[in-house]
């Protein structure tokens, strides 16, 4: 008896439920990527004007006060003793801001500041908020009480470039191009799988196939240098 149409159809059945599956589960993802793929190799093409916002505001004497205190108790060498700080560029200490500082920041200015680990220096406190998209800071002068902001937003098409790029992103982004890219794979391995199994009937598969593979090799040995 032979086994051999049904164990075709059973492969034709496997791979093409796998091949719409993986389809199906990186569709955004592939259309994302696709399109910014365009906009990146394009982007002198593409008129961006980023839109800076500046905002000034003074520290009330409480917060003010307790951010001195802890600058001179050597707060920031405490926390990174315990592991949750660590040295900037300059060597200046790295810390979180205290919850008083956060609140203010949030009520006063609108400022998302939780979790950012700031530079303290002397006389200064800078917190760096980059974003997809954009980019902030934050600089808390601890002599006068001087607060100074700024944003600078570059645009949606920044933001989604961003995106393909996984900048500034965090980590459940990183891990939906990681899961994007594996179902991609799966879907390009199943489609060969599929072309080879329907190759018999179409003679144009590997002569395709070979325009494919041959195209970008050609681009790559000749014309990038």
């Amino acid at each position: 008896m032979n086994k051999s149409p049904s164990r075709r159809a059973y492969w034709l059945k496997t791979l093409h439920q796998w091949h719409w599956v993986s389809a199906a589960l990186c569709l955004a993802g592939m259309m994302l990527f696709a399109l910014t793929g365009l906009t990146l190799n394009n982007a002198a093409l593409i008129e961006a004007k980023p839109r800076v916002t500046t905002l000034h505001a003074e520290l009330p004497a409480d917060v003010r006060e307790s951010l001195v205190r802890m600058q001179a108790a050597g707060a920031a060498a405490a926390a990174r003793d315990a592991g949750t700080s660590r040295r900037g560029r300059n060597g200046q200490g790295r810390a979180g801001l205290p919850p008083a500082a956060l609140a203010w920041l949030s009520d006063r200015m609108g400022i998302d500041a939780a979790g950012r680990l700031a530079e303290w220096s002397p006389d200064e406190i800078y917190v760096s908020l980059p974003r997809a998209g954009g980019d902030a800071w934050v600089s808390l002068d601890l002599a006068s009480g001087a607060v100074e902001y700024e944003s600078t937003d570059r645009g949606w098409i920044a933001y989604f470039n961003d995106l393909h790029k996984g900048r500034r992103t965090g980590v459940a982004w990183s891990w939906f191009i990681d899961a994007c890219a594996v179902a991609c794979l799966v879907f390009t391995l199943t489609g060969l799988l599929l072309l080879k199994l329907h190759a018999g009937r179409r003679l144009g598969t590997w002569p395709t196939v070979g325009v494919g593979l041959l195209v970008p090799v050609l681009l790559a040995l000749f014309f990038i240098h």
